[in-house]
């Protein structure tokens, strides 16, 4: 008698990803790739294909305005991830045209600014949000809550939707030359003038995540997300005078300096210095840890920024 056995990988995915070139999306990409899972990312410069099948990504070539490309994709794919931009309206909607009455996984990439309060440096009241109870967003921030909403709305489309409200990312992206929004604005900057700033007396805190556990947060919530839910993303907090004093350290500089915040947004404009750098964005992600299982693996952003930032090797798993 002959046994045959068969071996089947179990929960393997074709997965499409955006910004799959980028720090947030390549670096899930990648994680996603190395789990087993089939990973088609897409990318609008084509001298980064090689790059992306070094990690094991196919890579599609097109952008956010290309609505057929995205509804074929999404059509194509066992699972979707938008970590292109938080801001395309047309992208989203065209993904979730794409998978409407599938009952596939759509997630999608948000940030916390959302909930910023435009300190201007200052700590301020810095009030804590929580999963459950948003506020009404700013007129600043209307239009990418709007998304968020759609988002988690398509649920009602037969779509196993989730956005993911990621908070302060930091750590080395898996893609050559990727960088994450924040804390590498403050690093070019004393680069460029050999003395590190942080917005008004940078008492202004925010939330944050690793990058390696934001990627599993993703593997985690490809397979197991509620429809409908919406998640922050973090693991710590830190105020952005102790974040530049940990630069100032790393980089052998002197004591970081206060910044008018007029004289910041010269230097990194007006969106990125009144909330990216400026703001207020406590939250608390308590749903990822209880629907999901997740357990971040790294919890200080300081502790990074002194022993890892300027490492030329790629401690990151993600890399």
């Amino acid at each position: 008698m002959h046994v045959i056995v068969f071996l089947i990988k179990e929960n393997v995915l074709k997965i499409f990803i955006t910004g799959a070139s980028g720090f947030i999306g390549g670096s899930i990409a990648a994680h996603l790739a190395r789990a087993g899972h089939t990973v088609r990312g897409l990318i609008r410069n084509p001298d980064h294909s090689a790059e992306l099948q070094r990690l094991g990504i196919e890579p599609v070539i097109g952008t956010l305005d290309d609505r057929a490309l995205l509804s074929a994709e999404a059509q194509a794919a066992d699972a979707v991830i938008n970590a292109a931009s938080s801001d395309h309206e047309g992208a989203v909607k065209a993904l979730i045209d794409g998978l409407a009455g599938s009952g596939k996984t759509f997630l999608h990439t948000s940030g916390s600014s959302i909930v910023g309060d435009a300190s201007g440096g200052e700590a301020g009241q810095a009030r804590i949000y929580h999963e459950d109870a948003l506020p009404e967003p700013t007129a600043d921030k209307a239009a990418r809550v709007a998304i968020d909403q759609l988002v988690l709305d398509a649920a009602q489309q037969n779509i196993r939707s989730a956005v993911l409200c990621n908070t302060l990312i930091y750590g080395h992206g898996a893609v050559p030359g990727s960088a994450s929004v924040q804390l590498p604005r403050l690093v070019r900057q004393a680069q460029e003038s050999g003395v590190v700033r942080h917005v008004g007396s940078g008492g202004n805190i925010w939330s944050n995540v690793f990058i390696d556990d934001v990627a599993e947060l993703y593997r985690l919530a490809l397979d197991k997300t509620p429809g409908g839910t919406f998640y922050f993303v973090e693991s710590g907090e830190a105020s952005f005078r102790d974040m530049s004093a940990a630069i100032a350290r790393a980089m052998k500089l002197g004591a970081p300096q206060d910044w008018p915040l007029e004289e910041a947004q010269k230097e990194w404009g007006y969106e990125m210095a009144s909330y990216g750098l400026g703001s207020n964005s406590r939250v608390r992600g308590e749903r990822a840890r209880k629907l999901l299982g997740w357990q971040p693996k790294r919890t200080s952003v300081i502790d990074w920024i002194e022993h890892d930032m300027l490492s030329p090797e790629r401690t990151s798993s993600a890399a």
